[in-house]
């Protein structure tokens, strides 16, 4: 009778037990995916031969099917945003590579990594990338501000300075809530910068018939920041708000920053605020429907407080 040569079948399940070790440590190691959010950006890695894409579609249908991947894997994925030339620098500061994947990746895990991120939620990359590109520009705004705040741009400027410019930005952004009442309020502020573009911040206050307010604490952060930056270095900044209540038109309000409190605008000034685009300066046509207000006057002080604080 013939005999036949068994497996080592405790080998073969022992080899089994350890790919599928691996594979449960994989679905526990968090990645993030850096990506080229526009054409732009596109275009300027396309310098690197390493980079291998053609057209800037198909890269993101490629980023798509890669998160999806890892999703079906059970990875958490993080979504970056790849900046080519911060990356250009950040390779000639270490003397990498440029044209090298180990380069890009190196890049994503130190520098992409550790900016703003978004969770990949099962959505496709090019509806994720709005709202990333929108939180990377307050987190560049909030981290200008906060600079202006600490001294880089205010000689009088510093930790106690500052401190109380935000103190008195949280009391304006309290009293301005109040005053516009129940509804939803878009808050826009406004004050410039060193460069061309001024410094924005956005923010959507909800206020009910009950006085309870919801707001997103991160985007009330930046707008405090950027409001303070206004009132520690006595620049000229403005704030424009959008309310929307039930049984009434939207209704457009605004104030400017004099003297570190803002001062309402009557409605002429507020059409033209609001109907200006304020990083570029150009005009906006006005919306069909919407009431543009005088800004309603603020008190610096409660009843029966002392003038100077």
């Amino acid at each position: 009778m013939a005999h036949t040569t068994r497996p080592d079948t405790a080998h073969t399940d022992d080899t089994r037990a350890r790919r599928s070790a691996r594979r449960r440590l994989r679905r526990e190691v968090p990645g993030t995916i850096a990506v080229l959010a526009d054409e732009r950006d596109f275009a300027a890695m396309r310098r690197y031969t390493s980079f291998g894409f053609d057209d800037h579609p198909g890269y993101l249908r490629h980023v798509d099917a890669l998160l999806r991947t890892l999703a079906a894997q059970g990875a958490y994925t993080s979504v970056a945003l790849f900046d080519p030339a911060d990356y250009a620098a950040y390779c000639a500061d270490l003397r990498l590579d440029p044209d090298s994947a180990t380069s890009r990746t190196r890049y994503t895990a130190e520098v992409a990594a550790a900016g703003t991120t978004v969770a990949y939620d099962g959505r496709p990359v090019a509806r994720l990338l709005p709202g990333l590109i929108d939180a990377a520009e307050q987190q560049a705004t909030w981290e200008y501000a906060t600079g202006l705040l600490t001294g880089d741009g205010c000689e009088r400027c510093g930790d106690d300075t500052g401190r109380r410019a935000f103190a008195r930005a949280s009391l304006i952004l309290r009293r301005i809530v109040e005053a516009l009442g129940p509804g939803g309020h878009h808050l826009v502020c406004s004050v410039p910068a060193d460069g061309d573009a001024p410094l924005v911040a956005l923010l959507q206050a909800d206020c009910g018939t009950d006085g309870r307010l919801r707001l997103d604490e991160p985007s009330a952060l930046v707008f405090c920041t950027v409001l303070a930056a206004g009132i520690a270095t006595d620049r000229p900044g403005g704030i424009v708000a959008r309310t929307t209540a039930l049984g009434r038109p939207p209704t457009v309000r605004g104030w400017t920053l004099r003297a570190g409190w803002p001062r309402p605008l009557d409605e002429a000034e507020v059409f033209s605020a609001y109907c200006t685009d304020p990083a570029t300066g150009e005009p906006i046509p006005p919306e069909h429907g919407v009431a543009y207000e005088a800004g309603i006057e603020l008190p610096e002080h409660d009843a029966g407080e002392a003038e100077d604080e």
